[in-house]
């Protein structure tokens, strides 16, 4: 019997999961051979080139192809730039992309990345969303982070410009607060990132200044004295706690906690800063 067409998916389940199975295939060999391209074209830190917004950027491409992948790209360029990724960086990752999807039959993802031989339209389109958010940074020197509400890198340069105006000596200590997310990709990296702020913000509650440094690191600027080593302790087991109760994160997500001497200079403090958000 003749049946209207509903324009939904007439396939068994079998089918289905079948082909859930190969887009996911699909779209984790894609990731793969992108990120070995990007780091093989001169991506500085490898540590910091995944984000929630590559894992759209692929699922777009593998949906509908590069071309009507505008909107993800837009995402990711807006997302590079507030990590601290430079436009030539942005620029050349996105070729590493453009270069694997026209080679699809290079082993590994040994491709030869030409920003010149990119898309025009494409190039325009992560440039311009790079351009908003590092136009806006520049406008706003005090920017919260709306994934973890922290304050963002502009406002710990300013805390750090007050302490240098003030008699420093080694009074005050960076801590560092990293987690290795590189192979953790989609929803449990913002989840890493909300349970480390939360944990900094438990430990730290005594007027500490606080920020996020690119995607998977927080800093605190800490009064070097008597109790510093212990909250050090107290931040590394509260840390621990709050990522083993996610099981995706348990085993991948390992929490380093370090202490980072203030140099002699507010300038060579936020250089200092820059290096450690792209470590």
């Amino acid at each position: 019997m003749d049946v209207p067409a509903t324009g939904a998916w007439s396939g068994s389940a079998d089918e289905q999961a079948h082909a859930r199975f190969d887009r996911n295939r699909h779209l984790r060999a894609l990731r793969a051979r992108w990120r070995t391209a990007s780091l093989a074209a001169g991506w500085r830190f490898p540590s910091d080139w995944a984000l929630p917004e590559v894992d759209a950027v692929c699922a777009a491409v593998v949906r509908h192809g590069s071309e009507d992948a505008e909107t993800a790209l837009a995402g990711l360029g807006r997302a590079r730039a507030a990590s601290g990724a430079g436009l030539s960086e942005t620029l050349s990752d996105l070729a590493a992309l453009h270069a694997v999807l026209a080679e699809p039959d290079a082993v590994d993802g040994f491709v030869s990345p030409d920003v010149d031989a990119t898309p025009a339209r494409l190039l325009r389109v992560t440039a311009l969303a790079w351009a908003d958010v590092a136009t806006d940074q520049l406008v706003h020197t005090e920017v919260t982070d709306p994934l973890t509400g922290l304050p963002s890198a502009a406002y710990l340069r300013t805390r750090l410009g007050e302490v240098y105006r003030g008699e420093l000596g080694d009074a005050h200590v960076l801590l560092t607060v990293s987690v290795d997310l590189a192979s953790v990709s989609g929803w449990p990296r913002l989840t890493a990132m909300i349970l480390v702020a939360d944990a900094v913000r438990a430990v730290f509650d005594t007027g500490e200044s606080f920020a996020t440094l690119g995607p998977s690191m927080v800093v605190v600027l800490a009064r070097r004295d008597e109790r510093l080593a212990s909250r050090g302790v107290a931040l590394r087991r509260s840390l621990n706690e709050r990522l083993s109760v996610d099981a995706q994160l348990r085993d991948v997500a390992r929490p380093l906690v370090s202490a980072v001497r203030l140099p002699a200079t507010h300038d060579h403090a936020c250089a200092l800063l820059s290096d450690l958000a792209r470590s």
